[in-house]
């Protein structure tokens, strides 16, 4: 790459991609971002939980994970499931993911100071670039039903705490006055009151717009066949027509969600994603009752690991599950009834007939923890993997990589950047880059 002009390929429309392209085009590069669908966020960053919740940075790598797998693996309607058949890529993962329990404390600790980054990033690009998303600033109330939960929330409380995220133990008298239209009876809570919630599909495609307003050229119905780097000069080759085209760039960006694995073996990196599956339902609140009976204040039951966010007047968000069954979109009935149940249970009050099932592909990696930087060509490079906290990480690691690209101008070096614990923490926490 010889200047600011540079013309860079981000592969992939999701939120990651998106925020990628406009963190490079703020930086002066020549974008170009490929989606295979007609619109920017139609997969994974379509309707998720929509919480931005640095809370909720606590890594799986943790044995209790692997025993609540094993007892869930016959229950259809588990929160985590695995499909039992073997796969490679998936006996794989798991043996990278158990490799990394060792790791659980540090990586919580750095994905929170991660997330509390990314805040500061995400509020200003929505602000400068007028993004209404229906963002709500109340809180995240974390809810416990034993006392064991509760004993683990503690001893991660003390984790975000050294990440730099306050959040507190309440009771459950003081849980009813945070949010007084949950039913039911628990232990104790825990109250982040600095995290925050909003439509995710909204923020996505007003950041696309912001991007193209910035010159980013958006190549929507892309289906993208192959990419290639000599460490100089980039090929993105796409289906066209009944033949193939091929663009060329100056470098690009792999940012494609589950389909990075793919991708980067394409260009001899390896990118162990596994696409672990996720469900929401959008409750419809079509009258005043059912408005008045849902919650404000997000939660994260953490039994059922259910998190919720309450999306504008008149929609209501419930999402979570884990479920290890490959490249699998299905809608399962038996993995949305208990969505609707736990619904009908905790907000007796809401009308659960208007419920919009939905199912995502989260891309994994078996740390937890996001790719971001060089691969092994000097001109490819990697902002994926983000697992369950995509939206909540993506304004901070789409800056990090932005930076990397720019550093990458001038020196070259053949040492990759793997993972984002090998970026130091400190590059990520700078102020936001304002709008240019």
């Amino acid at each position: 790459m010889k200047s600011k002009a540079a013309s860079i390929a981000v592969i992939g429309g999701g939120i990651t991609g998106v925020t990628t392209a406009y963190a490079l085009a703020k930086r002066g590069f020549a974008v170009t971002l490929f989606e295979k669908n007609r619109y920017a966020a139609m997969e994974t960053s379509f309707a998720n939980g929509g919480q931005l919740s640095a809370s909720n940075a606590e890594v799986w790598n943790h044995w209790s994970t692997i025993l609540k797998g094993l007892k869930w693996m016959l229950k259809s309607d588990a929160p985590l499931l695995v499909n039992p058949k073997p796969s490679w890529h998936k006996l794989s993962w798991f043996a990278e993911f158990i490799g990394n329990i060792p790791h659980y404390r540090r990586n919580t600790v750095d994905t929170t100071r991660l997330a509390i980054a990314a805040r500061e990033h995400l509020f200003a690009w929505a602000n400068a670039e007028g993004v209404d998303f229906d963002l709500k600033k109340e809180g995240i109330l974390h809810i416990y039903r034993d006392k064991k939960g509760f004993e683990h929330a503690g001893a991660v409380s003390k984790l975000l705490a050294q990440g730099g995220l306050p959040r507190r133990a309440v009771t459950p008298a003081e849980m009813r006055a945070i949010e007084p239209t949950l039913a039911g009876n628990y232990y104790g809570g825990y109250f982040t009151e600095s995290d925050s919630t909003g439509d995710i599909h909204k923020f996505a495609t007003g950041m696309a717009n912001a991007a193209e307003r910035l010159g980013v050229r958006c190549l929507y119905g892309q289906n993208v066949v192959a990419l290639r780097s000599d460490g100089a000069k980039a090929e993105v080759t796409v289906n066209e027509g009944d033949g193939q085209l091929t663009h060329h760039f100056d470098g690009l960006v792999v940012c494609a969600g589950v389909e990075s694995r793919s991708f980067a073996a394409q260009l001899g990196d390896r990118v162990n994603i596994y696409p672990v599956k996720g469900y929401s339902i959008t409750v419809n609140l079509p009258d005043e009752q059912s408005q008045a009976a849902a919650p404000t204040v997000s939660l994260l039951d953490d039994e059922t690991k259910l998190v919720t966010s309450r999306l504008g007047v008149d929609r209501f968000r419930v999402a979570g599950t884990a479920e290890f069954n490959g490249y699998n979109k299905d809608i399962r009935a038996d993995r949305i009834r208990p969505l609707v149940e736990w619904v009908n249970q905790c907000f007796p009050g809401i009308n659960t007939r208007q419920v919009v099932p939905w199912a995502g592909l989260r891309p994994m990696l078996p740390n937890m923890m996001p790719r971001v930087g060089r691969g092994k060509a000097a001109n490819v490079f990697y902002n994926t993997g983000h697992g369950h906290l995509g939206w909540t990480l993506s304004a901070v690691t789409a800056e990090l990589v932005a930076q990397v690209v720019v550093d990458n101008q001038d020196v070259r070096s053949d040492a990759p950047t793997p993972v984002i614990s090998d970026i130091p923490v400190r590059a990520a926490v700078r102020p936001p880059c304002a709008p240019q």
